[in-house]
């Protein structure tokens, strides 16, 4: 499914399961040497899919070590997103000359917790998510609003190195294309010398019982969703 949201140019994997007992691959055993069972299944699955991503881009299978915020570190060269949740694990991969920015998220389509909505949202959002949940209820808008910080955030930070709070991105919804654009209230300066973001643009799916989320940059725009050709989603 997450395919769907992406450019043609983009290798993306994922899978609904995991394997049982699927061993840790080398070199990335200290990573969840003390997590509890379901984080670790978690964690090999999603690693698994991205390094079959990556394989599709002709890379070698390696290690996929964390950053300073968690971020998975890829080759050089490469742009990419890891995103797991219950009942679902994926991965995709480009290279840089394809997208600057990518980052992608699974959430499963249900309300948020109490007090998590109010603490993600500017009170613009609110009132969109208010409006949209009247006029389209069968979707969770605080969930794929959620979703879509949490996408715009994983294309954000490789860029510009600085961490993006909930309250700097402001989302808006276009639900007839299934799009989404997020006006950025950050310093958006890029450690590559790029335009500044000062908007991301993605595209968001609900199917199956969740909520996918894209966020892109596209290397020649500074927010630029719209110029990238992707898949066309049936709705």
């Amino acid at each position: 499914m997450i395919e769907l949201l992406l450019p043609e140019p983009v290798a993306a994997v994922e899978t609904f399961d995991d394997v049982a007992d699927e061993a840790c691959f080398p070199g990335e055993e200290d990573l969840i040497a003390a997590a509890v069972e379901s984080r670790r299944r978690e964690f090999v699955t999603a690693r698994r899919c991205a390094r079959e991503a990556l394989q599709r881009l002709g890379f070698a299978p390696r290690p996929i070590r964390p950053g300073p915020r968690r971020e998975p570190l890829w080759p050089p060269g490469v742009v990419g997103s890891i995103t797991h949740c219950a009942g679902y694990r994926a991965a995709a991969v480009t290279t840089g000359t394809v997208l600057a920015g990518l980052g992608i998220d699974a959430e499963p389509h249900g309300p948020l917790p109490d007090g998590v909505a109010e603490a993600v949202t500017v009170p613009e959002e609110r009132t969109t998510v208010a409006d949209l949940s009247r006029s389209m209820p069968a979707v969770h808008w605080d969930r794929l609003l959620f979703s879509a910080k949490e996408s715009v955030y994983k294309a954000w930070y490789p860029l510009t190195g600085r961490w993006l709070g909930f309250e700097e991105a402001r989302l808006e919804f276009d639900p007839a294309a299934g799009t989404f654009v997020a006006r950025l209230r950050a310093d958006g300066t890029r450690l590559d010398g790029g335009p500044p973001l000062r908007t991301l643009h993605g595209r968001y799916l609900v199917a199956r019982g969740l909520v996918l989320t894209a966020a892109l940059v596209d290397p020649g725009q500074p927010s630029g969703y719209s110029a990238i050709r992707v898949r066309s989603v049936q709705r």
